[in-house]
Protein backbone atom coordinates (compact mmCIF):
# COMPACT_ATOMS: atom_id res chain seq x y z
CA UNK A 1 0.00 0.00 0.00
CA UNK A 2 2.79 2.57 0.82
CA UNK A 3 5.95 3.28 -0.81
CA UNK A 4 7.94 4.72 2.54
CA UNK A 5 6.73 3.22 5.59
CA UNK A 6 8.84 3.64 8.30
CA UNK A 7 8.68 0.41 10.69
CA UNK A 8 10.43 1.70 13.72
CA UNK A 9 7.37 4.08 13.82
CA UNK A 10 4.98 1.64 14.40
CA UNK A 11 5.04 -0.61 17.69
CA UNK A 12 4.09 -3.98 17.43
CA UNK A 13 3.59 -7.11 15.02
CA UNK A 14 2.54 -5.85 12.17
CA UNK A 15 -0.74 -7.53 10.07
CA UNK A 16 -0.45 -9.09 6.66
CA UNK A 17 -3.33 -6.53 5.36
CA UNK A 18 -5.98 -4.47 6.94
CA UNK A 19 -9.58 -5.02 5.70
CA UNK A 20 -13.07 -5.55 6.72
CA UNK A 21 -14.67 -6.80 9.83
CA UNK A 22 -15.73 -10.00 9.56
CA UNK A 23 -17.92 -11.60 7.50
CA UNK A 24 -18.21 -8.45 6.01
CA UNK A 25 -17.41 -6.64 2.09
CA UNK A 26 -17.07 -3.28 0.90
CA UNK A 27 -15.79 -0.16 1.86
CA UNK A 28 -19.26 1.67 1.79
CA UNK A 29 -17.84 4.27 -0.01
CA UNK A 30 -19.36 3.41 -3.30
CA UNK A 31 -22.93 3.08 -1.44
CA UNK A 32 -21.92 6.97 0.04
CA UNK A 33 -21.47 7.76 -3.65
CA UNK A 34 -24.31 6.54 -5.15
CA UNK A 35 -26.67 7.80 -2.45
CA UNK A 36 -25.27 10.99 -2.57
CA UNK A 37 -25.05 11.12 1.38
CA UNK A 38 -21.67 12.89 1.93
CA UNK A 39 -20.44 15.97 2.68
CA UNK A 40 -16.85 16.24 1.21
CA UNK A 41 -13.62 13.77 0.34
CA UNK A 42 -12.36 13.56 3.80
CA UNK A 43 -15.86 12.47 5.07
CA UNK A 44 -15.59 9.53 1.94
CA UNK A 45 -11.32 8.88 3.49
CA UNK A 46 -13.18 8.30 6.98
CA UNK A 47 -15.53 6.03 5.55
CA UNK A 48 -12.57 3.98 4.22
CA UNK A 49 -10.34 3.90 7.27
CA UNK A 50 -13.17 3.08 10.01
CA UNK A 51 -14.68 0.33 7.54
CA UNK A 52 -11.06 -0.89 6.95
CA UNK A 53 -9.26 -0.90 10.44
CA UNK A 54 -9.65 -4.75 10.96
CA UNK A 55 -6.18 -6.39 10.96
CA UNK A 56 -5.56 -9.94 9.59
CA UNK A 57 -2.70 -12.42 9.77
CA UNK A 58 0.84 -11.30 10.43
CA UNK A 59 3.71 -13.37 12.56
CA UNK A 60 2.91 -12.99 16.60
CA UNK A 61 -0.27 -10.82 16.42
CA UNK A 62 -2.28 -13.82 17.62
CA UNK A 63 -5.20 -11.98 16.45
CA UNK A 64 -7.43 -11.87 13.29
CA UNK A 65 -10.43 -9.54 12.62
CA UNK A 66 -9.73 -7.43 15.06
CA UNK A 67 -10.08 -3.33 15.23
CA UNK A 68 -6.60 -1.70 15.18
CA UNK A 69 -7.39 1.33 14.28
CA UNK A 70 -3.94 3.54 15.57
CA UNK A 71 -2.29 1.35 13.84
CA UNK A 72 -3.50 1.86 10.51
CA UNK A 73 -3.65 5.26 11.18
CA UNK A 74 0.23 5.13 11.47
CA UNK A 75 0.58 3.23 8.35
CA UNK A 76 -1.30 5.67 6.55
CA UNK A 77 0.58 8.59 7.78
CA UNK A 78 3.74 7.14 6.22
CA UNK A 79 2.21 6.34 2.74
CA UNK A 80 3.20 8.93 -0.02
CA UNK A 81 2.14 6.69 -2.96
CA UNK A 82 -0.09 3.93 -3.31
CA UNK A 83 0.50 0.84 -6.12
CA UNK A 84 -3.07 -0.03 -8.07
CA UNK A 85 -2.21 -3.37 -9.97
CA UNK A 86 -5.07 -3.52 -13.08
CA UNK A 87 -4.55 -6.90 -14.13
CA UNK A 88 -7.06 -7.28 -17.09
CA UNK A 89 -7.59 -5.17 -20.17
CA UNK A 90 -11.37 -5.18 -20.06
CA UNK A 91 -12.12 -3.23 -16.86
CA UNK A 92 -10.21 -0.16 -15.95
CA UNK A 93 -10.33 2.33 -13.25
CA UNK A 94 -13.24 3.82 -15.02
CA UNK A 95 -15.46 1.00 -15.38
CA UNK A 96 -15.54 -0.33 -12.17
CA UNK A 97 -16.46 1.34 -8.81
CA UNK A 98 -14.83 -0.78 -6.43
CA UNK A 99 -11.74 1.39 -7.64
CA UNK A 100 -12.76 4.93 -6.34
CA UNK A 101 -13.91 3.04 -3.43
CA UNK A 102 -10.83 1.65 -2.42
CA UNK A 103 -7.50 3.39 -4.27
CA UNK A 104 -9.20 6.64 -4.37
CA UNK A 105 -10.43 6.23 -0.78
CA UNK A 106 -7.47 5.24 0.44
CA UNK A 107 -5.75 8.40 -1.11
CA UNK A 108 -7.66 10.25 0.54
CA UNK A 109 -7.80 8.69 3.74
CA UNK A 110 -4.20 8.60 3.67
CA UNK A 111 -3.93 12.18 3.28
CA UNK A 112 -6.37 12.65 6.13
CA UNK A 113 -3.88 11.57 7.91
CA UNK A 114 -1.13 13.29 6.86
CA UNK A 115 -2.65 16.53 7.26
CA UNK A 116 -3.84 17.03 3.55
CA UNK A 117 -0.33 16.80 2.44
CA UNK A 118 -0.94 14.85 -1.59
CA UNK A 119 -0.28 11.37 -1.70
CA UNK A 120 0.01 10.09 -5.12
CA UNK A 121 -0.77 6.58 -6.74
CA UNK A 122 0.82 4.48 -9.42
CA UNK A 123 -1.63 2.51 -11.75
CA UNK A 124 0.08 -0.74 -13.03
CA UNK A 125 -1.10 -2.25 -15.75
CA UNK A 126 0.21 -6.06 -15.35
CA UNK A 127 -1.17 -7.00 -18.68
CA UNK A 128 1.20 -5.47 -20.83
CA UNK A 129 4.38 -7.16 -22.09
CA UNK A 130 6.07 -3.90 -20.92
CA UNK A 131 5.27 -2.85 -17.36
CA UNK A 132 4.97 0.90 -17.35
CA UNK A 133 3.49 2.56 -14.19
CA UNK A 134 1.36 5.98 -15.10
CA UNK A 135 0.08 8.74 -12.66
CA UNK A 136 -3.51 7.80 -11.32
CA UNK A 137 -4.39 11.23 -13.65
CA UNK A 138 -3.18 10.02 -16.95
CA UNK A 139 -5.14 6.58 -16.64
CA UNK A 140 -8.10 8.71 -15.85
CA UNK A 141 -7.52 10.94 -18.53
CA UNK A 142 -6.88 8.13 -21.25
CA UNK A 143 -9.80 6.31 -20.00
CA UNK A 144 -11.92 8.94 -19.89
CA UNK A 145 -11.21 9.68 -23.35
CA UNK A 146 -11.13 6.24 -24.88
CA UNK A 147 -14.67 5.33 -23.54
CA UNK A 148 -16.57 7.81 -21.93
CA UNK A 149 -16.02 10.56 -24.13
CA UNK A 150 -15.57 8.39 -27.21
CA UNK A 151 -18.08 8.61 -29.80
CA UNK A 152 -17.38 5.22 -31.16
CA UNK A 153 -17.61 3.48 -27.25
CA UNK A 154 -20.84 5.77 -26.90
CA UNK A 155 -22.68 4.42 -29.67
CA UNK A 156 -21.50 0.64 -28.95
CA UNK A 157 -23.46 1.12 -25.49
CA UNK A 158 -26.55 2.52 -26.83
CA UNK A 159 -26.67 -0.03 -29.61
CA UNK A 160 -26.86 -2.30 -26.37
CA UNK A 161 -29.97 -1.13 -25.57
CA UNK A 162 -30.93 -0.60 -21.66
CA UNK A 163 -28.31 -2.04 -20.21
CA UNK A 164 -25.89 0.36 -22.25
CA UNK A 165 -27.47 3.26 -21.31
CA UNK A 166 -27.01 1.99 -17.62
CA UNK A 167 -23.19 0.94 -17.97
CA UNK A 168 -23.35 5.09 -19.39
CA UNK A 169 -24.96 6.06 -16.00
CA UNK A 170 -22.45 4.54 -14.08
CA UNK A 171 -19.67 5.74 -15.26
CA UNK A 172 -20.86 9.41 -14.59
CA UNK A 173 -21.26 8.55 -11.01
CA UNK A 174 -18.10 7.53 -11.21
CA UNK A 175 -16.63 10.72 -12.02
CA UNK A 176 -18.21 11.85 -8.86
CA UNK A 177 -16.34 9.12 -6.61
CA UNK A 178 -13.12 10.25 -8.36
CA UNK A 179 -13.75 13.78 -8.06
CA UNK A 180 -14.34 13.07 -4.18
CA UNK A 181 -11.92 10.74 -3.27
CA UNK A 182 -8.90 11.80 -5.40
CA UNK A 183 -9.70 15.42 -6.60
CA UNK A 184 -9.68 14.78 -10.26
CA UNK A 185 -11.90 17.35 -11.30
CA UNK A 186 -11.36 18.63 -14.77
CA UNK A 187 -13.66 20.17 -16.40
CA UNK A 188 -13.30 19.22 -19.80
CA UNK A 189 -14.69 15.36 -18.57
CA UNK A 190 -17.97 17.18 -17.54
CA UNK A 191 -18.43 19.27 -20.44
CA UNK A 192 -17.67 16.09 -22.48
CA UNK A 193 -20.10 14.33 -20.82
CA UNK A 194 -22.64 17.19 -20.80
CA UNK A 195 -22.65 17.46 -24.78
CA UNK A 196 -22.32 14.20 -25.58
CA UNK A 197 -25.28 12.68 -23.26
CA UNK A 198 -27.73 15.66 -22.00
CA UNK A 199 -27.10 18.53 -24.56
CA UNK A 200 -26.89 16.02 -28.02
CA UNK A 201 -30.64 15.92 -28.51
CA UNK A 202 -30.35 13.20 -30.33
CA UNK A 203 -28.71 10.89 -27.98
CA UNK A 204 -30.90 12.73 -25.29
CA UNK A 205 -34.10 11.30 -26.43
CA UNK A 206 -32.36 7.88 -27.44
CA UNK A 207 -31.24 6.99 -23.32
CA UNK A 208 -34.01 8.46 -22.41
CA UNK A 209 -36.17 5.98 -23.92
CA UNK A 210 -34.09 2.66 -23.63
CA UNK A 211 -33.95 3.73 -19.52
CA UNK A 212 -35.10 6.75 -18.00
CA UNK A 213 -33.85 5.66 -14.98
CA UNK A 214 -30.30 5.33 -16.44
CA UNK A 215 -30.92 9.18 -18.28
CA UNK A 216 -32.07 10.45 -14.77
CA UNK A 217 -28.82 9.82 -13.60
CA UNK A 218 -26.56 10.20 -15.99
CA UNK A 219 -28.65 14.25 -15.28
CA UNK A 220 -27.99 13.91 -11.73
CA UNK A 221 -24.87 13.42 -12.06
CA UNK A 222 -23.72 16.77 -14.14
CA UNK A 223 -25.97 18.53 -11.54
CA UNK A 224 -24.07 17.05 -8.78
CA UNK A 225 -20.64 17.94 -10.31
CA UNK A 226 -22.06 21.54 -10.12
CA UNK A 227 -23.69 21.41 -7.14
CA UNK A 228 -20.25 20.43 -5.15
CA UNK A 229 -17.84 22.73 -6.72
CA UNK A 230 -16.25 20.24 -9.14
CA UNK A 231 -17.96 21.75 -12.39
CA UNK A 232 -18.99 25.00 -13.15
CA UNK A 233 -20.52 25.49 -16.81
CA UNK A 234 -22.36 28.33 -18.12
CA UNK A 235 -25.80 28.93 -16.54
CA UNK A 236 -27.72 28.11 -19.92
CA UNK A 237 -26.58 24.80 -19.86
CA UNK A 238 -27.16 24.01 -16.02
CA UNK A 239 -30.58 25.67 -16.93
CA UNK A 240 -31.20 23.13 -19.55
CA UNK A 241 -30.05 20.06 -17.59
CA UNK A 242 -32.06 21.25 -14.90
CA UNK A 243 -35.09 21.56 -16.98
CA UNK A 244 -33.84 17.61 -18.86
CA UNK A 245 -33.83 16.07 -15.06
CA UNK A 246 -37.24 17.70 -14.05
CA UNK A 247 -39.17 16.44 -17.59
CA UNK A 248 -37.87 13.05 -17.25
CA UNK A 249 -38.44 13.10 -13.32
CA UNK A 250 -42.38 13.55 -13.91
CA UNK A 251 -42.44 11.06 -16.90
CA UNK A 252 -40.54 8.31 -13.93
CA UNK A 253 -42.42 9.41 -11.59
CA UNK A 254 -45.87 9.75 -13.66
Amino acid sequence: MCSSCNRKELKGPLPDFFSNPPGEFGSMVNEQIGSGEWTDGKELGNTWENRNSFSYGGSGSGESGVRRSELLKGLLNTTDRIIQEVDCVEYGLTDIQEYYANTGAIKKAAENNRGGRKVSVSVVEAFEKKVRPRELEDTLRMEYRSKLLNPKWAEAMVKQGSAGAYEISGRLTATIGWAGTADFQEKWVFDGAADRYALDETMAQRLRELNPEAFRNILKRLLEANGRGYWSPESSVLMKLQELYDDVEDDIEG
